[in-house]
């Protein structure tokens, strides 16, 4: 589908402190047919909240999740046509710092808070509702080749700049009886403190240990050469007007970008493609730990996408009044209600039904 991006708005902020709730392991989703977004939960905060509601909320963060926002934000209006909800992107990082700071209601982060920025958050607790899973895509323009291949252990060394040209025998022993050309790497990344990226090493780390050298991070110091670029969005853009490039990129963003993607070689040993169902097979490997933060990069299935990744809003659950309470309470329960129907429409995966249920549970938490 045609994916609008909506103008993007930072703006007032609120107070903070927050809650965490002791929930057990998240289990496995079924089908799509029904998407587990809390859709068949009686609770109306599930699906936005009963009451009339006025007044502006102000995210931002993610450009993972951006689509999701604008999308989620236009649909939200027929159930609460009185509120106003403005998310702009900037990345997880940024999302995290004016959550601390206080000038937005909720921020999107792709990664826990870290522990350098902890800080900011003393005596804060936050509470994290995860909202979307998704595939991260070994996205690239090498033309002639369509089928791409790459191992965890290959993927590394053409991030960290020891691979550098596509007929690299490395490449070519993923990729049996494809003609590679001699062309350079050109590697596309980001130039934000991004939950991307965090997740992307976290991946390599998991995947292929000390062979992976520049550790996981937000931010990551990468080869002099690479092009960096700001949020998804800008890496896509570097990929598609760079022949021999390659870069990390979420998958609803490459789908809308036109671009082309490798198959990625699993924990089980199989090469998958990444999409919704394969990032579902994923999470559904998935435990969260008790205030639902988790990550669900390199899990095991046969049919699982080994990098895909998870993205939350976090709120402060003491607001200042009780209104904003209220509103934060009616469209996190909308995102986690009707809002997971619209994800695979968009190249995103909805939650798992268990941890789905255990984020509307926190809802109760914000309070004024």
């Amino acid at each position: 589908m045609q994916l609008r991006y909506r103008q993007q708005v930072t703006a007032a902020g609120v107070s903070v402190v927050a809650l965490a709730l002791t929930l057990g392991a998240c289990s496995s989703s079924s089908s799509s047919s029904t998407p587990s977004g809390g859709s068949s939960s009686s609770s109306s905060s599930s699906s936005g909240g009963s009451a009339n509601l006025s007044g502006t909320l102000n995210g931002s963060g993610s450009t993972f999740q951006l689509t999701f926002q604008q999308e989620a934000i236009a649909a939200f209006k027929s159930v609460q046509p009185n509120m106003t909800v403005n998310y702009g992107g900037g990345g997880s990082g940024k999302g995290r710092t004016d959550l601390a700071a206080g000038t937005v209601n909720f921020a999107g982060s792709d990664s826990p808070i870290p522990s350098k920025e902890a800080s900011g958050f003393t005596g804060k607790t936050i509470l994290y509702f995860p909202v979307i899973i998704g595939p991260i895509t070994m996205a690239y323009n090498l033309s002639g080749v369509s089928n791409l291949k790459l191992t965890p252990a290959t993927i590394a060394g053409i991030f960290s700049g020891k691979i550098k040209t596509w007929n690299d025998p490395a490449i070519k022993a993923d990729n049996s009886g494809v003609s590679l050309p001699s062309t350079p790497i050109t590697l596309a990344v980001r130039s934000d403190s991004s939950g991307t990226t965090a997740n992307f090493t976290e991946f390599l780390v998991d995947a292929v240990g000390s062979a992976w050298s520049l550790g996981s991070s937000s931010t990551i110091k990468w080869p002099s050469s690479a092009r960096a670029a700001s949020g998804n969005p800008g890496v896509a853009q570097v990929v598609k007007s760079t022949p021999g490039s390659i870069g990390y990129v979420d998958y609803s963003t490459a789908k809308a970008s036109g671009l082309t993607f490798a198959s990625v070689k699993n924990k089980d040993g199989n090469f998958v493609a990444p999409s919704p169902a394969s990032a579902t097979a994923a999470a559904e490997s998935v435990t969260a730990k008790p205030d639902l933060t988790f990550a669900a990069v390199w899990q095991g299935g046969a049919n699982a996408y080994p990098i895909t990744y998870q993205s939350w809003d976090l709120v402060n659950a003491k607001q200042p009044d009780a209104n904003t309470a209220a509103m934060l309470k009616a469209y996190l329960g909308y995102l986690l209600g009707d809002g997971q129907k619209l994800l695979e429409q968009i190249g995103l995966a909805p939650l798992p039904t268990s941890l789905d249920q255990q984020a509307v549970a926190q809802l109760d938490k914000i309070t004024s």
